[in-house]
């Protein structure tokens, strides 16, 4: 397997929950403390992108209920442990996506605090945009901008006649894009942010499958100073989580890298994180990837069957390469995001000239440019 220098040097319902790491025994009076603790260390600190933050829009719950049609079923575009996502059109025009927390889910207002706090301040062409939220009595909606496409999670697993497989192309420059979000919350933030839920359903697309990241109200705040990890609540999505993290709470940004492998592993094989319809042994897919690792003339049998043979073989035994070294079960042993962009940025332009067949019929085409409107 080719070292990570080599590349830098060429420059459906995945519900979120609590993970038990084995020893919570905590009453729910400490963990509610634990959340007080942690909402006094946010206030204490203030995070930059190195511009100015854009204050969101304060909207009435009436104004979103009628850009929703009343959260009719038909706008309803998403749904998670958070509550449910409607599509919606705001008196301007303008398409947006609104995000109703449930009054009885399990992420409550803290998160929804974070998200409004982290998306103020943090802005980039891979982030989901923040347009707005509303806290009329005890409403909690959240207003973000519309991304056509849906989520990642929905073309790779879910592929129907209008979401026809995406192609090897397409993987990569989602890759890429998801990459150069989490390199800006890492690597631009200041202080870095830990995304802390990184999974495909989490990763949107615009009409040219372009990736943005959502959903930040798992994100913290990273280590700072001689400080080495943040200790926290274990949170997460299962078959996503480090293992580090899992066993400890403790989090650094090494756990986004582990996290990105698993997204890297599902884009190769086309296979869930965690699958519970497949048989022993390939329920999880890391577990089931890693006897490949070690074995160049098995990674063929990792693509996704739906690609039909259509990738180029090189890119796809460096981008396995890099995904190997995302998923180490050591942290200190993973890239740093920096370098796993510059690799897939090579591997994205790679991809778009050296792309052929492998046996299979032609490459599919990909989905039309843009979903129904209201």
């Amino acid at each position: 397997m080719s070292c990570f220098s080599c590349f830098v040097s060429r420059r459906k319902d995945v519900r979120r929950v609590e993970i038990d790491n084995g020893t919570r025994s905590a009453t729910a009076a400490s963990s509610e403390g634990e959340r007080k603790r942690e909402s006094s260390e946010a206030k204490g600190k203030s995070v930059s992108s190195g511009k100015g933050s854009t204050a969101a829009a304060s909207f009435g719950f009436r104004e979103l209920a009628a850009a929703t049609r009343g959260f009719k079923e038909v706008n309803l575009i998403g749904e998670g442990g958070f509550g449910r996502v409607y599509k919606g059109r705001l008196s301007t025009g303008e398409l947006v996506a609104v995000k109703q927390l449930s009054h009885d889910g399990r992420q409550g207002f803290q998160e929804f605090v974070t998200e409004v706090l982290m998306l103020s301040l943090l802005h980039h062409s891979n982030l989901v945009k923040l347009i707005g939220y509303c806290t009329d009595g005890d409403q909690r909606l959240l207003v973000y901008e519309y991304m056509p496409m849906g989520s990642l999670e929905d073309h790779l697993f879910d592929p129907t006649q209008d979401k026809e497989p995406l192609s090897w192309s397409s993987r990569m420059k989602i890759a890429v894009g998801a990459a150069r979000g989490l390199e800006y919350l890492h690597c631009k933030a200041d202080p870095p942010v830990i995304y802390r839920d990184l999974k495909s359903a989490n990763i949107l697309l615009d009409n040219e499958f372009n990736p943005k990241l959502s959903d930040f109200g798992l994100a913290k705040l990273g280590p700072v100073g001689d400080n080495t990890h943040v200790s926290t609540r274990v949170m997460g999505t299962y078959g996503y989580c480090a293992p580090e993290y899992a066993m400890s709470g403790k989090l650094t940004l090494k756990s986004d890298i582990y996290s990105f492998g698993v997204v890297l592993l599902e884009l190769i094989t086309g296979r869930r994180a965690i699958d519970t319809s497949r048989k022993p042994g390939e329920q999880n897919l890391v577990s089931w990837s890693r006897p490949y690792f070690s074995d160049r003339r098995k990674f063929v049998h990792m693509v996704d069957p739906l690609l039909q043979g259509n990738f180029p073989l090189r890119c796809l035994h460096q981008a396995i390469a890099i995904t190997a070294m995302c998923l180490q079960e050591q942290p200190k042993f993973r890239p740093l995001i920096g370098d796993i962009v510059v690799a897939l940025e090579y591997l994205a332009s790679q991809s778009i000239t050296e792309v052929h067949r492998h046996g299979g019929r032609s490459s599919p085409q990909q989905p039309s440019s843009e979903m129904d409107r209201n």
